[in-house]
């Protein structure tokens, strides 16, 4: 069979067979070739979107939900319906003490405030937070650092701040580390700045003080605005936030039906709704890729049964030369595996180059919505292994159909 594949005279035959009818073979090739096409455009496009996906979140823990409190619409043990509920910070404690499948609680607050520094001032949210926060919503810091346990300890007049605060209130090239901004009129230290994400995980934050100070500043005592719980992957997530709504609930003195009290957003559950999105785009995609494929290869059976037919007289002089079935069979399989290869090459060709096309226009800056657009070398090798198989089933039909002729009616066919 490999002595077959390097005979000159087995492609010398292979040519002259497609090259008689040009236009037929190559119409016949572009169903091939498109299916190729969708198979490399959609899959790299997926896995683009995958990409840009990963991007914004990677640096997130996305089995978390926010809760925080609203107000009842329901009375209970002599309280009023429309009471309004708020967290507090042994609130997170028991959360975490009593939740099974907890990793981390964090608790936060936030206040609108005036900040100014020399002769420019702006209104911003500033988010009292731990450093825990940094480990479930990393922030990308441009300068300095966030936020660490000795601010905590000593309630520092410390502060880092957003990229968008430090290009309005600061000059191009000045070094903000170690500068003084004033919020509601005192003087905090400015440690860090961090560059804002293209997403928001709960409330947006322009700035971060460290927890007790703000309670110190705000006179929050231990009220907190909402809490990020995060559960360990093996957990799910929606009965992570049941169970601890429940629990908040028993410890509020709330009503167990009253579906009000609390606010939430799940960002696991939405989190596997997209990547289950994506599976199913996947799996879409190579399902539409194959059919086309398909029918591409079919298409070429089907111009390979005209072919035989045409060539039935040339068929019947090699069987009288001596000519075996099988002999006869290998050629005409390996025409239409042959049409087939190089259809789908072309097919990985252009497809490559449609996805550096929406690399170049789609997949560049932050907001990108394709990034990395591509597709692995053991797709296009898996790619071509189906092309094979397909050409080799595909070109037994006509070759069975070349080899049940007998040679003397074969050359009396005109």
């Amino acid at each position: 069979m490999f002595r077959f594949l390097l005979d000159r005279d087995t492609w010398q035959e292979v040519y002259d067979s497609l090259s008689k009818n040009q236009l037929r073979t190559i119409i016949t090739m572009i169903g091939v070739w498109w299916g190729v096409l969708l198979l490399i455009g959609l899959l790299g496009s997926a896995r683009g979107m995958e990409n840009s996906f990963n991007r914004l979140f990677g640096d997130f823990a996305t089995n978390s939900v926010f809760i925080w409190g609203q107000s009842t619409s329901k009375p209970f043990k002599g309280f009023q319906e429309g009471r309004r509920v708020r967290l507090s910070l042994s609130d997170a404690k028991k959360v975490e003490e009593n939740i099974q499948g907890i990793d981390f609680v964090v608790p936060r607050n936030q206040n609108q405030s005036t900040v100014m520094r020399n002769f420019l001032s702006g209104s911003f949210n500033v988010a009292g937070d731990y450093p825990l926060l940094d480990d479930v919503q990393k922030k990308k810091l441009l300068f300095g650092r966030f936020i660490n346990q000795n601010d905590i300890e000593k309630s520092k007049k410390v502060a880092v701040i957003s990229e968008d605060i430090f290009k309005q209130l600061f000059e191009k090239k000045e070094e903000p580390i170690g500068a003084f901004i004033q919020i509601n009129g005192m003087n905090f230290t400015v440690i860090g700045v961090f560059e804002e994400s293209n997403i928001q995980m709960g409330p947006g934050s322009d700035i971060h003080i460290p927890f007790t100070t703000f309670q110190q500043i705000y006179n929050q005592g231990d009220k907190i605005g909402w809490i990020m719980v995060t559960g360990k992957p093996e957990y799910n997530i929606k009965q992570i936030e049941l169970d601890t709504k429940l629990l908040l609930r028993n410890l509020n003195n709330i009503h167990p039906k009253d579906a009000r009290a609390f606010g939430s957003f799940n960002l696991g559950e939405n989190f596997d709704k997209f990547t289950g999105f994506l599976t199913g785009m996947q799996f879409l995609t190579w399902f539409v890729g194959i059919a086309t494929l398909i029918a591409g290869v079919f298409a070429i059976g089907n111009i390979l049964l005209i072919t035989v037919k045409e060539r039935t007289k040339e068929i019947g002089v090699r069987r009288a030369l001596g000519a075996t079935p099988f002999e006869i069979k290998r050629q005409i399989v390996a025409e239409a595996v042959f049409l087939t290869l190089i259809a789908g090459i072309f097919g990985i060709i252009t497809g490559g180059w449609i996805l550096i096309l929406l690399d170049h226009f789609y997949g560049q800056g932050d907001d990108a919505t394709l990034v990395n657009a591509s597709v692995s070398i053991t797709i296009v090798f898996v790619a071509l292994l189906i092309l094979v198989a397909l050409g080799t089933l595909i070109g037994l039909i006509p070759a069975f159909k070349a080899t049940s002729v007998k040679p003397i009616e074969a050359l009396r066919e005109e």
